[in-house]
């Protein structure tokens, strides 16, 4: 089974979560791929049954690089007629959103709203979006906006415990994707 895991991130938070489920996925058995959003314009989402896409929530959205890479891949879609009227389900095709939130925010609620966003995208072209994962992350540059807000002092997140966990979950999910002969 393939996957790739397509991320942005600015200050380090995200790519840390993208290094994570990368080492749990291998560990499950998955082959990995790792795209960079701004490096990597001709993946192809239809040729791994996991696709990972990870990025900040800025102000309840994806970040522009992140917007714009994925109304480029939905308009290339929609031209080669992959994008179908209902949306039908593509079997085997799988995805993952995580998205990484911080600083003054007020909580997960400001980086839902992104994740559902992107979680669309995959949704038209038939994929199944398995999960969205939300994890509390330092806001760099900022010590105000790391520990005055809601959610209290963000320093160091995600720390080595959230990856763990992060890796550990990458490795439960190979399983709900695995075709029932290859379960154990």
């Amino acid at each position: 089974m393939d996957a790739a895991i397509i991320y942005w991130s600015h200050t380090g938070n995200t790519e840390k979560v993208a290094l994570a489920m990368q080492d749990g996925l291998n560990e499950a058995g998955m082959n990995v791929s790792m795209f960079r959003v701004e490096e990597e314009e001709q993946v192809d989402f239809f040729a791994y049954d996991l696709v990972c896409i990870g990025f900040p929530s800025y102000q309840w959205s994806p970040p522009k690089p992140v917007d714009e890479f994925l109304k480029g891949k939905f308009a290339s879609y929609r031209e080669e007629g992959r994008i179908k009227w209902g949306a039908p389900t593509v079997p085997g095709k799988n995805a993952l959103i995580f998205c990484t939130y911080s600083g003054p925010h007020t909580g997960v609620r400001e980086a839902v709203p992104a994740g559902l966003y992107v979680g669309q995208f995959f949704e038209h072209l038939g994929f199944s979006v398995l999960d969205e994962w939300y994890l509390a992350a330092e806001f760099h540059g900022s010590e105000a906006a790391s520990t005055q807000g809601r959610l209290g002092d963000l320093r160091g997140l995600p720390n080595e415990d959230d990856l763990r966990k992060v890796k550990r979950n990458a490795a439960l999910l190979v399983n709900r994707i695995k075709p029932v002969s290859e379960q154990e």
